[in-house]
């Protein structure tokens, strides 16, 4: 049976290789799209010692527009051989999954439109098993559907689902054979058997560089799980790995059809904070666990600090052994909703800010985790805070970290995020000489719910004059609290003078850096002055503009040191030199004569 190409999207090529459906696009047409979904497929199927090949597999891949509204999907199918036209049981199987699936409204779920077809496909199979064509056919069918940042799981009969993400191998389905020992290869459910189908559905949230996996018993009846896994961590392509596990099979002595399709996850689009949050809604409040105490597998060693929203603690990551820090919020301090949003939008801003000087989050299985907090990588070193009391930086240290800084909340503002809490306490300065900025809490971000009035975490001697005014946050004055703090990296200083909590400063004139440090250089003096300045409209254009001014006047500086001459830089060690030269020759003289 040859398929239709048009009911698989104008970019798809559809082919018939060995029986089996192998749906394919171009790799131009994947990922032209920062959002979008992005997955690479591969498939392979062996006759092996059989007549014939009754398993079939499809994977459709479809175009970038029906990536987006719909997602894409692949399946594989296993005619139950004891029946009449199994292999045509087991693709048509298919045939109707796909072609349902995007003849379904893009708003139905994938649940629902992954059902639909599939048990209208069920009740017209079992009606033909009936009669002598077709008498007693059925098929397996386990399938993904790819959507966003989630896969959903169909599943019916004995081909299996796995996920392989982190070096672990993890099966996702449920065999629905006798419980016998030696009648495990008989069916108990599957298309075509009864004329209600029941199929075990799942959701899988997805992580990039997952790799998903479909096998008929061809494959994982015959290769162990341990050499599944080894085959799958390889790293070969999809479309190598594929071949490897049904060469595999065939090899090892299997003596049924042997088929398999793997979607190696790409690239996944940005996360949705809805998502987010809906996820964390259901997610209870705990206290934090004790040292010597674990959550969720994860290991709790020490308290690494306790702050007024929340309580951080060093654990190690009983999966990857990474060590880790667990954020859990002090429920007195927020309500609960200003929790779950704080929460939501570390998470997201975590997740989507791709810069060296932003701290990322550190991936977690949402099925993993049963109770509120966040997980972050342990950062190894001091903040800014804790390095200021220490001692001040040099200047041509501190200009360089300054530059990072700047650089991390450029990174923000390039997605529309406004950080809403720059300080010293929220930069990290790493052993390894690097800079985060840390704590993303009350960051703003656009199109998403806010806090209200009163929930907004503030620290007053770095808020713009406009905050108190009601101003909720925007990238100056993120640039204004950013300037406060670069004021007291380099002097140690409060531009405006010590504040109590939430006590409003008086705004004058600061002085510049350089009264408080004569060695700051006055082009840095006159761009922290600029960021700070009360007027919004006096302030560099933006964050790009105060890195021009950062790294523009620190690379000047250095041309300048380095083309000077002795005599302009050092005058008076310069006629020292000379006169010591001078006395030098005219002794080597006298002595000559």
């Amino acid at each position: 049976m040859r398929a239709d190409p048009r009911a698989y999207g104008r970019d798809a090529r559809t082919h018939v290789s060995g029986g089996n459906l192998g749906l394919e696009t171009k790799m131009g047409d994947l990922g032209r799209d920062v959002g979008e979904l992005v997955v690479a497929a591969g498939f392979a199927t062996r006759t092996g010692p059989r007549a014939d090949n009754q398993d079939f597999g499809g994977v459709h891949l479809g175009s970038a527009l029906e990536r987006t509204r719909f997602g894409l999907i692949a399946a594989i199918a296993d005619g139950v051989s004891g029946g009449r036209e199994g292999r045509a049981a087991s693709e048509l199987a298919v045939h109707s999954l796909v072609e349902g699936f995007y003849a379904a409204p893009d708003t139905m779920g994938a649940a629902r439109a992954m059902h639909g077809p599939l048990v209208a496909y069920n009740r017209w199979l079992h009606a033909q098993g009936q009669g002598e064509t077709m008498r007693d056919a059925a098929t397996t069918l386990t399938a993904f559907a790819l959507r966003g940042r989630r896969a959903h799981l169909v599943h019916v009969g004995d081909s299996r689902a796995w996920r392989f993400a982190g070096g672990r191998l993890t099966c996702l389905t449920t065999d629905h054979v006798r419980s016998e020992p030696d009648l495990k290869h008989v069916l108990i459910r599957a298309i075509g058997i009864e004329g209600d189908l029941r199929l075990d559905h799942a959701d899988v949230e997805l992580a990039e560089h997952d790799r998903l996996v479909l096998t008929t018993d061809g494959i994982h009846g015959v290769l162990s799980k341990v050499r599944i896994a080894a085959i799958l961590g390889e790293g070969e392509s999809a479309q190598a790995c594929a071949d490897a596990l049904a060469d595999g099979a065939i090899a090892a002595g299997g003596q049924d059809n042997a088929s398999v399709v793997v979607l190696d996850v790409v690239r996944l689009p940005a996360p949705d904070h809805d998502g987010i949050l809906a996820g964390l809604s259901g997610l209870p409040t705990i206290d934090p666990p004790a040292p010597g105490q674990s959550v969720d597998g994860f290991a709790v060693k020490r308290v690494l600090s306790t702050g007024r929203y929340a309580v951080l603690l060093v654990a190690v990551d009983g999966e990857d052994g990474a060590e880790v820090v667990l954020k859990f919020p002090r429920q007195q301090a927020l309500t609960d909703r200003a929790m779950r949003l704080a929460f939501a939008r570390e998470m997201l801003v975590a997740q989507r800010v791709a810069s060296p000087f932003v701290l990322a989050a550190h991936p977690v299985r949402p099925d993993r985790q049963t109770a509120l907090y966040g997980v972050q990588p342990l950062l190894l070193g001091e903040t800014m805070t804790a390095r200021i009391e220490r001692s001040l930086p040099s200047i041509a240290l501190g200009v360089t970290q300054a530059a990072r800084l700047v650089r991390a909340v450029a990174a923000l503002h390039r997605l529309s995020v406004i950080h809403r809490d720059i300080k010293p306490d929220n930069v990290m300065l790493t052993a390894d000489g690097g800079l985060k900025l840390i704590d993303l809490g009350v960051a703003r971000l656009p199109r998403v719910e806010d806090f209200r009035e009163g929930e907004i975490p503030g620290t007053p001697g770095y808020m713009a004059p406009e905050q108190f005014d009601g101003e909720p946050g925007d990238e100056l004055t993120d640039q204004f609290a950013l300037g406060v703090t670069l004021y007291r990296w380099f002097t140690g200083k409060a531009p405006f003078g010590e504040q109590e909590a939430f006590q409003r400063p008086k705004f004058g004139r600061p002085v510049a850096p350089s009264v408080h440090r004569p060695e700051v250089p006055s082009w840095l003096d006159e761009a922290i002055l600029r960021a700070i300045q009360p007027d919004r409209g006096a302030r560099f254009g933006d964050a790009v503009e105060m890195l021009r001014a950062i790294e523009g006047g620190g690379a000047a500086a250095t041309r300048l040191r380095r083309k000077l001459p002795l005599l302009q830089r050092h005058p008076l060690r310069f006629w020292q030199v000379l006169s010591a030269l001078l006395a030098a020759a005219l002794l080597a003289s006298l002595l000559l004569r």
